[in-house]
């Protein structure tokens, strides 16, 4: 029988990191303590060190900063798309008129 896979919120996962790098507990005892896998934690705490120095962490971001800037990218791109088919319709219109 499989067990149904559990997924943390961004919040958590940074608390868990916050824990670790702020508070001085070790990776293994957070673990063991909150019932996490070593591995899942590690990895988070890879992606936080990663977004920190600017670059773009693996999975969905986890600080505020990262959160912000995939959104503004998001956005970024529905303009662009919306202006490039501003620019197609007013070709075809203009050939229209022609």
């Amino acid at each position: 029988m499989k067990t149904k896979r559990r997924t943390f919120d961004a919040d958590f996962k940074l608390q868990v990191v916050r824990m670790i790098t702020e508070q001085g507990l070790s990776v293994r005892q957070v673990c063991k303590d909150m019932n996490l896998g070593e591995t899942a934690v590690r990895r988070w705490l890879d992606q936080v060190d990663v977004e920190l120095h600017g670059q773009i962490g693996i999975g969905k971001p986890l600080t505020s900063d990262q959160i912000r800037i995939r959104e503004l990218e998001a956005q970024n791109r529905q303009l662009r798309m919306d202006s490039d088919i501003l620019k197609k319709a007013s070709a075809f219109f203009a050939r229209e008129l022609k």
